[in-house]
């Protein structure tokens, strides 16, 4: 069969009108579905998502479409065509009202973004945005949630995200019943991210050795156990001194609109001694090869590249985060301690980052006891 391209070129060339049945088609990836009034609608289904195709079947559109889709263009060029095509009642318009509502714009700026993403793929999936937001049952969102079950944690946003704007229809739409409230949550990987251990700990500073930013990333990360996203923005202007020492005074990214978390933490003195042989930016301590500062999102990219150069793939920078949290709880440290630490409102996460360490300190406290008790 003739390329895509060159099919389009062709039948342009020839002039065929784009309305006219050109052919029946084979290509990859299209399939046919028939609606309950009989007529035949085209989508691109791939990696478990369908984006609709115009007809008719063989036509110029349905060619083009079909370009776009295989590149990965379509879903981008359908969303921004339908910017100003706003059907009214349809679940999209619902979402564009939502965006300017208190609700969503207290949210911090990246919160705003991952929200907004996730509710655009959740409009052009289906052309669900199109339809009417009333006729949105609980049925429809758990179909969707089980789509994505080898991704539990997107599933749960995705669901998350669609309870907000059903919470907003019910306070200012005079909307009566929230169908995302019904809809349960998939459950996870109940131990979250890999927790390094300290041989991998020693792994990753044998490959990256003091002096190299991949170093301070994870000096940075592992003594103040902080998210990537304040990792990236610790900069010189947050030193502070406080009885002779040097300590990070910031607030969190998260919540950071509406419940700001603000920390103190001293800098330890294995992180000072990273700091002071590593060159580092004066707002930003952590500098990509441009010399500018991380955004969140490259600087996880990034630390992925380091992870794998330690032979490290089932380490993330998140997992740093969690490695910290055990390592004070090994230490002795009682949640309330650890918690000024990484900044966590409640000790529930405390309590799955650290329940492995607990494991091994009861344990090794209740030998000591047994053996203690035995006498010579």
């Amino acid at each position: 069969m003739r390329s895509v391209a060159l099919q389009v070129f062709m039948l342009r060339t020839l002039g065929i009108e784009g309305s006219k049945l050109l052919m029946k088609t084979n290509l990859k990836y299209v399939v046919r579905d028939t609606d309950r009034r009989g007529n035949v609608r085209l989508h691109y289904r791939r990696h478990g998502r369908k984006l609709r195709l115009r007809g008719p079947e063989g036509s110029i559109e349905f060619l083009e479409d079909y370009q776009m889709a295989l590149v990965g263009r379509l879903a981008s060029a359908q969303a921004k065509s339908k910017t100003n095509e706003i059907v009214k009642g349809s679940f999209r318009e619902l979402c564009v009202a939502y965006f300017q509502s208190a609700d969503f714009r207290s949210l911090a700026p990246r919160g705003q973004k991952v929200r907004r993403g996730i509710l655009e793929r959740f409009c052009i999936n289906n052309n669900d945005g199109e339809k009417p937001y009333s006729d949105l049952q609980s049925k429809h969102l758990r179909l969707r949630r089980d789509a994505m079950m080898d991704r539990p944690e997107a599933a749960n946003n995705m669901i998350k995200a669609v309870r907000q704007v059903f919470k907003y229809a019910m306070r200012y739409q005079d909307f009566d019943r929230n169908p995302a409230v019904a809809v349960e949550y998939l459950a996870g990987n109940p131990d979250g991210f890999h927790a390094w251990t300290p041989e991998e700990i020693a792994k990753f500073e044998d490959a990256h050795p003091i002096g190299t930013t991949a170093r301070l990333a994870l000096a940075l990360a592992l003594y103040t156990g902080q998210r990537r996203s304040d990792l990236v923005l610790l900069g010189r202007q947050h030193m502070t001194v406080h009885n002779g020492s040097d300590w990070l005074r910031f607030t969190q990214q998260k919540n950071i609109r509406n419940k700001p978390v603000h920390m103190e933490i001293p800098i330890a003195p294995e992180l000072r001694v990273v700091m002071d042989a590593t060159p580092m930016g004066d707002m930003s301590f952590l500098m990509n090869g441009y010399g500018r500062p991380f955004t969140s999102n490259g600087f996880g990219n990034k630390f992925r590249d380091w992870c794998d150069a330690a032979g490290l793939p089932q380490c993330s920078a998140h997992g740093l985060r969690k490695a910290a949290a055990a390592r004070l709880a090994e230490l002795g440290c009682t949640e309330q301690e650890i918690m000024s630490i990484t900044g966590h409102r409640t000790s529930k996460e405390i309590a799955r980052y650290t329940k492995s360490a607990n494991q091994k300190v009861r344990a090794e406290r209740a030998i000591d006891k047994m053996s203690a008790g035995k006498g010579p």
